[in-house]
């Protein structure tokens, strides 16, 4: 499948053998268990993720199918699903790092990651520096004899800053440590970051690899087998695992993914010109134009440039809320990738836990408001906007 361009792949996705025929739609094991007639095979499938099928916990055809398709897709050797894209992220970091460790993240972080990472470093004593996304040196000069870990985010939430992957992955790899990068808003459409050196990628599959708002999920994949097994190992016995009607919605969902990703970043880019050009708004946050501090990185490794952006409004918080209030097509709702477009505000919601100085930091002002952009017309959208701005 490897040979085949991503919009096939996606249609024709992996599927666990019958005898001499299959399903043309992946099926669903809905089963917490397996039976054996040979002890060894029973066995054996306890130990390792590729294995037989032996409990729900551990393994599942329909999970399993889930987890190739998108190594399939991201170009790994395997992937380890779970129920929600922060079993994914906790799973790795809580998998590879150990008290007194020292990981290197990405300044503009996504809320939940940065609340997992205070975490650790509040009771594991696990030491965090923060760097540019896009500026290696601060990488190396960062790294110390306890580090382990690079944290990178290919698009970054709400403010859309491009990490550039090839500079960090590789500052990483020459220091000796793993690079994690979270590729939930580019989606393997957009962006691979194992082909530029990510040792891991993880995504919510929540967002646009489901695409239908109707799905909790996340899921890791690894370029080595030794990570993958780790992981897999410590997501297991944390319990982390995908169910299998999710990990069959997100199937479903991930048979359109190419077909959504071009709409969502058509709409994303007539919606941004326009309020980019609009009195009400002072700023917007979208890497395909020009006044994005990531643009010419994005151009660069990005064959388009996603369907979350952020804009901030000349009369701040009270402007931000009077826009939220009044829309009436678009939806004050949490999450992103799906068919309906959704706001919301930034720093009372997704990035809550945050301090004033570290909103500041992640270049979130009072007045910003997000929007995961869906595959409405997009004359109906800017209608709205107009209105709700009026």
């Amino acid at each position: 499948m490897s040979e085949l361009r991503p919009e096939t792949r996606t249609v024709h996705l992996p599927q666990p053998p019958l005898n001499g025929s299959r399903p043309i739609a992946v099926p669903i094991y809905q089963t917490s268990g397996f039976v054996f007639e040979d002890p060894a095979v029973f066995a054996d499938g306890m130990g390792r993720p590729d294995g037989p099928f032996v409990y729900g916990r551990l393994s599942n055809p329909t999970v399993r199918s889930l987890e190739e398709a998108v190594a399939d897709l991201e170009g790994g050797v395997g992937a380890v699903a779970t129920a929600s894209g922060m079993g994914a992220i906790n799973s790795v970091l809580f998998g590879l790092l150990k008290p007194g460790d020292h990981l290197i993240a990405q300044k503009p972080l996504y809320g939940g990651t940065a609340t997992a990472i205070n975490d650790l470093v509040r009771r594991f004593q696990i030491g965090v520096s923060y760097v540019p996304e896009d500026d290696p040196a601060a990488l190396r000069a960062a790294v110390r004899p306890e580090t382990k870990l690079v944290y990178l985010e290919t698009i970054a939430n709400p403010v859309a800053q491009v990490a550039d992957l090839p500079g960090m992955c590789a500052a990483a790899r020459e220091a000796g440590l793993v690079s994690v990068v979270d590729n939930t808003f580019a989606s393997p459409i957009l962006c691979r970051p194992l082909e530029h050196g990510a040792d891991i990628v993880v995504h919510s599959t929540t967002k646009y690899l489901s695409g239908h708002t109707d799905v909790l999920g996340g899921i890791a994949v690894f370029a080595s087998e030794e990570l993958y097994r780790t992981v897999w190992h410590f997501a297991v016995e944390l319990g982390a695992t995908a169910d299998p009607f999710a990990a069959w919605l997100t199937l479903r969902g991930i048979q359109t993914l190419p077909l959504r990703m071009e709409r969502h970043c058509f709409n994303t880019r007539e919606l941004a010109l326009r309020l980019d050009n609009h009195p009400a708004v002072s700023a917007v946050h979208w890497p395909g134009l020009p006044s994005h501090r990531s643009h010419p990185l994005a151009r660069r490794l990005l064959p388009d440039f996603g369907g979350v952006f952020s804009f901030d409004l000349v009369g701040g918080r009270a402007a931000g809320e009077k826009f939220m209030s009044s829309v009436r097509l678009a939806l004050l709702a949490p999450s992103l990738g799906g068919v309906e477009t959704l706001i919301l505000h930034p720093a009372t919601t997704s990035h809550r836990s945050l301090t004033v100085e570290e909103l500041a930091r992640h270049g979130i002002g009072e007045g910003t408001v997000r929007v995961a952009v869906g595959i409405e017309h997009i004359e109906d959208l800017w209608a709205d906007f107009q209105q709700a701005l009026s």
